[in-house]
């Protein structure tokens, strides 16, 4: 038993909240996979409850920054590599949910139009196999994987910062930036978009050409890949080994990611017959390449 006096080691307290076996017991970075694994439940529960299935994404941008904040906190914010990365993933966290929130995400009727159609398209009880098995547990096991890389920095903490993070903070910083800018122009063009609509103005381009989206058709999407894909690096700086489990969370993220974009260039296509020539001139990722162009007669 501890005395008055005695200081409580915060990773051994963390021993005691780890309730569920699994390899990361005792870990501030376990604790985070005991929450993820909670949250998928109360989100699955709240879907059936209000007929709504975007609760994964309401949590998607603050999931990290508590899972980061969790590592960090474990540490008496005394390691300076974990510091580094929670404050970025906070930086990350605010400017996601912030866009979230304008949108209209976190209110009830606010999710993500996808979800709609694909119930459509797949009918009622797939989808709702869908919802219990992925769209909660997968999607939040993802959320928690791709911040793996704090779990590296928190168990080599003796080991100095050096030119790697250095080149990992302005990457990320840069890519934050980038997304940052796509958000803002997205969301002037649905926003002007939208008062033509009511005003009942003709809406001669439906779909954003213009800006960064002129180079790219996502460049949102490759931005935030970027992000992730960068806080990799400090796993790298960290480990000292280039190849490490913690990769697989960046590249669970870049599969969802692929996908995503199929489906909304999907949508984006039945709606807008002049998506095609958008496509066709412009990649869908990398800028100044012909990665992703879709000639009109290939996609027919």
């Amino acid at each position: 038993m501890n005395g008055p006096c005695d200081v409580v080691n915060p990773i051994e307290t963390m021993t005691y909240l780890n309730f569920i076996p699994h390899p990361l017991v005792g870990t501030p970075y376990g604790l985070a996979l005991d929450l993820t694994i909670v949250l998928a439940l109360v989100c699955w529960v709240l879907s059936i409850i209000f007929r709504e299935y975007g609760w994964v994404d309401r949590i998607w941008s603050i999931c990290p920054a508590v899972f980061c904040l969790i590592v960090a906190g474990s540490t008496g914010f005394d390691s300076p590599r974990v510091n580094v990365m929670t404050v970025l993933v906070c930086l990350w966290s605010i400017r996601l949910t912030y866009n979230y929130v304008r949108k209209g995400g976190f209110k009830i009727g606010g999710e993500d139009y996808r979800w709609s159609h694909i119930q459509q398209k797949i009918g009622p009880i797939p989808f709702q196999i869908l919802n219990f098995v992925f769209i909660n547990p997968v999607q939040l096991f993802i959320v928690w994987l791709f911040t793996a890389p704090v779990h590296s920095a928190w168990e080599n903490s003796g080991v100095p910062l050096g030119w790697l993070d250095a080149a990992a903070v302005i990457a990320f910083a840069l890519f934050w930036v980038g997304e940052t800018a796509a958000d803002n122009q997205m969301w002037r063009f649905q926003t002007d978009k939208q008062a033509r609509r009511a005003a009942g103005q003709t809406i001669d381009q439906p779909f954003m050409t213009t800006g960064l989206f002129k180079y790219c058709r996502h460049p949102n999407f490759v931005c935030e890949l970027g992000m992730w894909w960068v806080f990799y690096v400090f796993s790298i700086a960290a480990t000292g080994s280039w190849v490490h489990w913690s990769a697989f969370g960046f590249i669970a993220l870049t599969g969802i990611f692929i996908g995503s974009t199929r489906l909304t260039e999907t949508i984006s296509l039945s709606r807008y017959p002049t998506y095609l020539d958008y496509i066709a001139s412009t990649p869908s990722y990398i800028p100044f390449t012909t990665m992703g162009r879709v000639k009109p007669k290939e996609s027919a």
